[in-house]
C-alpha cells in the first residue's frame, strides 16, 4: 500500500502515513481554514487502508494545538482506526503532549474515552 505524505505548514500538520509499515504520524498545528478539505485525502487514504490493514498499526500524534473543526476530523481518523481495532488487529495510539500542557493531555484523554482503542499518554520534555 502506498504512503500518504502531506507537508506541514504554519496552519496544517504534517501527515506521514506509511501503509507498508503501518506507522502513522500527525504532528504540528492543525488550524486549517477548512478542516474538512484538509483532512479529506487523509480520510480517503484511510478508507483504503481499513480494507487491508497491517497486523499492527502504530499511530503517533504530536500536535501542539488544534482548533475545534480539526478536533472533529481527528476524531473521524480515530473512528476509522477503531474499525481496524474491532476486527482484531492491533492498534497503538501514542498521544504526545508537552510537559505542563494540560489541555493537550485532556484532549487525548477525551479521545480515549470516546474511541475504544488503548492510548499511551506520553509526556515530552520540550
Amino acid at each position: 500500500m502506498n504512503s500518504l505524505v502531506l507537508e506541514g505548514s504554519p496552519k496544517t500538520p504534517s501527515i506521514n502515513f506509511d501503509g507498508e509499515k503501518g506507522a502513522f504520524l500527525i504532528e504540528g498545528r492543525s488550524i486549517p481554514e477548512n478542516s474538512l478539505d484538509f483532512y479529506k485525502p487523509v480520510m480517503e487514504w484511510l478508507d483504503s487502508y481499513v480494507k487491508e490493514p497491517k497486523e499492527e498499526t502504530k499511530v503517533s500524534i504530536r500536535l501542539e494545538y488544534f482548533n475545534t473543526s480539526s478536533s472533529k476530523c481527528i476524531l473521524d481518523v480515530f473512528k476509522k482506526l477503531e474499525t481496524i481495532f474491532k476486527r482484531g488487529n492491533k492498534v497503538i495510539i501514542n498521544w504526545h503532549y508537552e510537559m505542563d500542557d494540560e489541555d493537550m493531555l485532556e484532549a487525548g484523554e477525551d479521545y480515549q474515552s470516546i474511541v475504544k482503542i488503548p492510548f499511551n499518554m506520553i509526556e515530552d520534555d520540550e
